[in-house]
């Protein structure tokens, strides 16, 4: 594995420990965190699959953007084109004020962080 990926994974793996501590929290629950950190897990474990097929990281957020660059290393990746853009509006759609994440959001945006980070340790060789 190149040097820089371990460290993309770790980071995807912080943020799904976040999403899935914030979806349990008994006190004060933030589901806005649970579903930007789902997003964030999934963006991470994207570009450490990039990372490992040394293409160029670009500084962006939208998964699509992500998906695009992907595809011509594994087309089976198009599969999950309509989770990743769902998943990309949790990176900014509960951040600010006028919308808040509920449970039943939270509890969404998870279970897609489930399937891509799932499809992603798989491509990587870690499942």
């Amino acid at each position: 594995m190149k040097p820089l990926t371990p460290e993309w994974i770790s980071k995807a793996e912080g943020d799904f420990a976040t999403a899935q501590r914030e979806l349990r929290a008994r006190k004060q629950p933030n589901y806005d965190s649970a579903c930007f950190h789902s997003q964030q897990c999934s963006e991470k474990y994207l570009k450490a699959i990039l990372q490992e097929n040394s293409v160029p990281i670009p500084k962006v957020h939208d998964l699509l953007s992500l998906l695009d660059l992907l595809l011509p290393i594994d087309s089976s990746w198009e599969m999950h084109r309509s989770i990743l853009s769902e998943l990309s509006l949790f990176a900014v759609h509960f951040r600010y004020p006028g919308e808040s994440a509920g449970r039943e959001d939270a509890k969404r945006a998870l279970r897609m962080c489930r399937h891509i980070r799932h499809h992603a340790r798989k491509t990587l060789g870690l499942e």
